[in-house]
């Protein structure tokens, strides 16, 4: 089987988001799964991003230029590789389109060519194939950013032998991310008015690019099982497109994402002052070290029996930071002890709250603005108790990598969390978090009372700890579930012929 995974980031090339974790990981999971490698192929493709360092990832100038179709106009493309074991990565250089400071847009505004930069590289990730004789099976498209990938295979590419036996599959990383533009952006696709219709691309009387990946695509998947029945329920999860969702019901599957486990192992990781996992002795000493030191780092009082609460998110009121603003002052004034560390960026008028009440609560919650790994592995090892109350999560990958910490996490009914938190109860020593009974202020303020009063039973805690580092949520059951559908859609090509 043979493979194109096309995204518009992916690490360890270039990362704004979730997305480039799962594009950066979930080829490799893949291949690893696959029954016959000698057979099988899957190649990557991104735009080569100007942040990009050619040298770092030794990259390589391919003969041959890719001549894309915009609008009126030709544009031309070349190509460069990452060879990178049996996983290879090729990149569209166009200066135009991507030697920018930022990925989609600065100042908080998208670059007001994206409609025009995308239409580029979904065409150019088709002619790639062509210009390397690389017959694809599958093309596995990610977010809005590659949704007229599906749409040229069905319109554009209908009749072209060389896509013959080629099915697309269209993966939904976010739902508000969609990719609406003015409709004489069709002009620039190449695509007829035919498909300007409310059934195809037409969205409110623009062009949606997500709409494209999920009308034509021959699959539909989103990133957890419970994101996948939200977003087909109500237009407040399913951003306006609840409608086509439900049309496509019985071609819609919801994907749970994995997180990579060796980056993310407390036993291996080299940022963290004591490695440790549930199978030590002492892995509760170890993780108190942890504690310590960030406690030190993040100029919190050195108390190795104050809760200490985290997060690690982009600042934003889907986060959950409203609700986090509000409670965090009630925690501080009702449980003397309790600190927290917060670590992420993003709206500027969340950043000022976060800020003062920082300063307010000196010695007791630490604010840092912008994104450190270092710093992340430290919070998710040196923390108790992991707050995730986002008021929508399509999956979620800070809740799992606390988990294989041992830090438990307080999280909102919502999405993946349903999907990897299991509710602590006072029947069963299963277990590894901590559920909200619904997305509220005050329900997190009572389900947080609760996960503090059951840390103070240390042996309840370290029961729940070992739950959740021993949870499985590496690639390989993400991988396997993929390689089921690309069969069923290389399969439903083949019978459809």
């Amino acid at each position: 089987m043979n493979v194109l995974f096309a995204a518009s980031e992916a690490v360890p090339f270039c990362k704004t988001g979730g997305l480039a974790d799962v594009a950066g990981d979930l080829p490799k999971a893949i291949l690893a799964q696959l029954p016959d490698k000698r057979k099988s192929r899957i190649l990557r493709f991104l735009p080569k991003h100007s942040l990009i360092d050619p040298r770092k990832f030794a990259l390589e100038k391919i003969p041959g230029v890719l001549k894309i179709p915009v609008g009126e106009k030709i544009e031309e493309g070349g190509v460069y590789v990452c060879k990178e074991g049996p996983l290879w990565t090729f990149f569209v250089e166009n200066e135009k389109y991507f030697d920018r400071p930022a990925l989609y847009g600065q100042a908080g505004k998208d670059f007001e060519d994206n409609d025009e930069r995308f239409a580029f590289f979904s065409r150019a990730a088709l002619e790639l194939c062509k210009l390397i004789d690389f017959v694809p099976d599958i093309v596995h498209c990610h977010d809005w950013q590659t949704g007229l990938i599906p749409a040229y295979l069905k319109t554009v590419y209908a009749t072209d032998a060389f896509f013959h036996r080629t099915a697309s599959i269209f993966t939904i990383h976010n739902i508000a991310y969609q990719g609406n533009f003015h409709k004489q952006s069709l002009v620039l696709t190449g695509l007829g008015w035919s498909e300007f219709t409310q059934e195809k691309l037409e969205f409110f009387d623009q062009v949606s690019f997500l709409k494209a990946g999920l009308t034509y695509s021959d699959y539909v998947t989103t990133v957890s099982p419970g994101y996948a029945r939200e977003i087909q329920t109500t237009e407040r999860y399913g951003a306006g497109m609840e409608g086509i969702l439900k049309l496509r019901e019985k071609n819609l599957r919801g994907i749970l994402n994995g997180i990579d486990e060796n980056t993310w192992n407390p036993a291996k990781d080299s940022r963290i002052i004591s490695k440790f996992s549930p199978r030590m002795k002492d892995f509760e000493w170890r993780k108190k070290s942890c504690k310590r030191e960030l406690q030190k780092l993040c100029g919190l009082g050195v108390d190795n029996e104050a809760p200490l609460l985290s997060m690690v998110a982009r600042v934003d009121p889907q986060k959950g930071f409203r609700m986090t603003l509000e409670i965090l002052p009630k925690i501080f004034d009702e449980h003397p002890k309790v600190q927290a560390v917060i670590l992420g960026s993003g709206a500027p008028d969340l950043e000022k709250e976060l800020t003062a009440l920082s300063e307010r609560f000196k010695g007791r919650f630490c604010y840092e603005k912008g994104f450190n790994d270092p710093l992340a592995h430290k919070i998710y090892a040196g923390s108790d108790i992991f707050l995730m109350p986002s008021e929508f999560e399509p999956c979620g990958l800070g809740q799992m990598i606390a988990m294989k910490y041992g830090t438990i996490p307080v999280v909102t009914p919502t999405g993946g969390l349903l999907d990897t938190v299991t509710p602590k109860t006072q029947e069963s020593s299963g277990g590894n978090g901590f559920i909200c009974a619904d997305i509220s202020s005050a329900a997190l303020h009572q389900t947080l009372w609760k996960a503090l009063k059951t840390y103070e039973d240390r042996q309840e805690w370290r029961t729940l700890m070992k739950n959740a580092m021993t949870a499985d949520f590496s690639w390989k059951r993400s991988a396997q579930e993929y390689l089921k559908l690309y069969e069923n859609a290389s399969q439903g090509k083949t019978r459809a012929d």
